[in-house]
């Protein structure tokens, strides 16, 4: 009896070639969330408590999120009542223009509904989710090599933090912003950076945040263009608001300051169990109201906490650091998480905002595994824990303070051993030079 023939095994390269099909992994991506859209639809209905007053329920991909809270100021925009005008609004201009936009459009056809205004929303934050995963991919083919230009988006298309949140908020169009104006940077085209640098800053504030990389890893000369093109445009916009708003649009502009603590160890200390709240809706007429914590005063205010932290980055800033492209990504994450470590608050979608940085800082089990925690122990905090709050009216209780505290220790803890981490990384190999 005649033995087989032997085969050999093919590579594990030629195993899996279809993997490296990036038209692949987008049908998936895109496929599986527009499914999850459509089939959990946002939509809400009134349900009567037992003294006879109505209460509005939600369902669907939105519960939990905050796309109802901007659907009122969408509604009240498109009706005549404007932010920053009328109102204040606690965001940079971008987000309620958005928002307002695609409501003012949507009624030309008639009554336009919420369902139908979130799941619009959804999709147009769904679209600048697939401009991260093709900018992650750019990055990481930059960063890293084909390799992980192939691995890097698997693992973000199959995390649950960025399926979750374009249903939730508008970070997605935040992380949008930020990627492409490093991927800019990077690329050599500072003047475009810069400019996606400043509609970052008139989203959320957070991208200012790469000015200190700029500085750090560029000439004088192009920091200072770089610098200029972002604050002017800035400033612009925000001169004709308060030009046109007055008061009330410098307590929109500065609210996000006058927060009280919320979710983090600050929050611990001060008292404060509640997500991060402003004022009620109704409130926002009278332009004083923004400037009332809605929550307990600070017991270490955030001048003296920001002592630790400034001295921790003008630490790493003075450092011998590698000049690479590796290099610059790094600095600007541990700029990221220092910020989060010394506001006031701990807000949930920041996990969006962290997961391409660990991905492209540590593109290996490691930062998968960093991900998942970071995901994982922040939705367990909000929503699973402050939906058991309803009886205290949002406030955590004696029996979940234990496990609320153990999580907001540990992410804590989780944020300081990345910002190490990175150190590490950032002065590992110090003559690296870009390219």
């Amino acid at each position: 009896m005649s033995k087989p023939p032997k085969t050999t095994p093919s590579s594990p390269v030629t195993q899996f070639e279809w993997l490296a099909d990036f038209r692949l992994l987008l049908y998936l991506f895109i496929g599986f969330r527009l499914l999850m859209g459509v089939v959990y639809q946002p939509y809400t209905f009134e349900r009567y408590k037992q003294d006879g007053s109505p209460t509005v329920i939600e369902r669907g991909m939105s519960t939990f999120g905050d796309l109802r809270y901007y659907y009122y100021f969408a509604r009240q925009s498109v009706e005549g009542d404007l932010p920053y005008r009328d109102y204040w609004y606690e965001f940079p201009p971008v987000s309620i223009g958005l928002f307002a936009g695609v409501y003012g459009i949507g009624q030309l056809r008639g009554q336009f509904s919420y369902a139908s205004w979130a799941t619009l929303i959804g999709f147009i934050m769904l679209a600048f989710d697939v401009g991260n995963l093709v900018l992650l991919r750019r990055l990481a083919r930059r960063l890293h090599g084909e390799a992980a230009a192939v691995a890097l988006p698997w693992f973000y298309a199959l995390l649950a933090a960025p399926a979750i949140f374009p249903w939730w908020t508008f970070e997605t169009l935040v992380v949008f912003l930020m990627l492409l104006s490093l991927v800019w940077l990077l690329e050599g085209r500072d003047r475009r950076s810069a400019l996606v640098t400043a509609a970052g800053i008139l989203t959320k504030y957070t991208p200012i945040l790469l000015l200190p990389t700029i500085w750090r890893f560029y000439d004088r000369k192009l920091a200072l263009r770089y610098t200029l093109i972002v604050l002017l445009i800035v400033a612009l916009v925000f001169a004709l608001l308060i030009a046109w708003g007055g008061r009330m649009a410098v307590a929109s502009l500065l609210a996000q300051f006058n927060k009280a603590s919320y979710q983090s160890v600050w929050a611990l200390l001060d008292d404060n169990l509640r997500t991060g709240r402003f004022s009620p809706t109704d409130t926002r007429l009278d332009p004083d109201t923004s400037f009332k914590p809605y929550g307990n005063a600070p017991v270490i205010p955030a001048w003296l906490r920001l002592i630790p932290f400034a001295a921790a980055g003008l630490f790493i800033f003075t450092r011998r650091l590698r000049q690479d492209d590796r290099g610059i990504v790094a600095f600007f994450s541990v700029t990221i998480i220092l910020f989060f470590l010394w506001t006031q608050g701990w807000s949930p979608q920041w996990a969006l905002t962290l997961t391409p940085l660990i991905l492209l800082n540590f593109p290996d089990r490691n930062g998968v595994l960093l991900c998942l925690v970071i995901g994982f122990a922040g939705f367990i905090e909000y929503p699973a824990m402050f939906m058991r709050t309803a009886e205290t009216e949002g406030e955590i209780t004696t029996a979940l303070l234990p496990t609320y505290v153990t999580i907001i220790l540990m992410r804590t803890a989780v944020l300081i051993g990345l910002v190490i981490a990175l150190y590490r990384l950032l002065i590992q190999e110090v003559g690296h030079e870009r390219a």
